[in-house]
């Protein structure tokens, strides 16, 4: 590279090319393949165990739920858009296709008594304790 071309070179525009370079590279570190999906959160009590599951975009008739004991199964299906002829996607971050996902919980569930519910693109499923598996008070008896 001769003097000229270097007096060429515009310096913030070389550093905006390192920052995409940069941010390119990360974004691939960081994928979200190493996590599981969809994201969930359980809380529990002595009753029942009550899980919420993000699933943005998706239609609840595309969303299957099955329980088997202590585990909870969430499989579902998010079709790709369709955008029409001629059209081309500039940036495409949401992904489609299929999902499944299991989680062990803490105790048995009763899972003739499930309950779940789909608002605002947030699943969440009520998954009573069994009651064989409830905690029980023993009386202790003395002679």
């Amino acid at each position: 590279m001769s003097l000229m071309d270097l007096m060429r070179i515009d310096p913030w525009e070389e550093m905006n090319r390192i920052q995409r370079e940069m941010n390119r590279l990360f974004d691939e570190f960081w994928r979200p393949e190493w996590r599981s999906y969809p994201p969930v959160n359980i809380w529990t009590n002595p009753e029942k165990a009550i899980l919420t599951a993000e699933l943005p975009g998706y239609d609840p008739k595309d969303i299957q739920i099955s329980v088997v004991n202590d585990e909870v199964r969430i499989k579902g299906n998010r079709r790709r858009e369709e955008l029409g002829d001629n059209v081309q996607f500039h940036r495409q971050e949401r992904d489609f296709g299929e999902f499944e996902r299991t989680i062990r919980l803490p105790f048995m569930v009763e899972s003739d008594k499930v309950e779940a519910n789909f608002r605002n693109g947030v699943l969440t499923i009520e998954l009573p304790r069994a009651e064989a598996d409830k905690p029980r008070k023993i009386e202790i008896k003395s002679n």
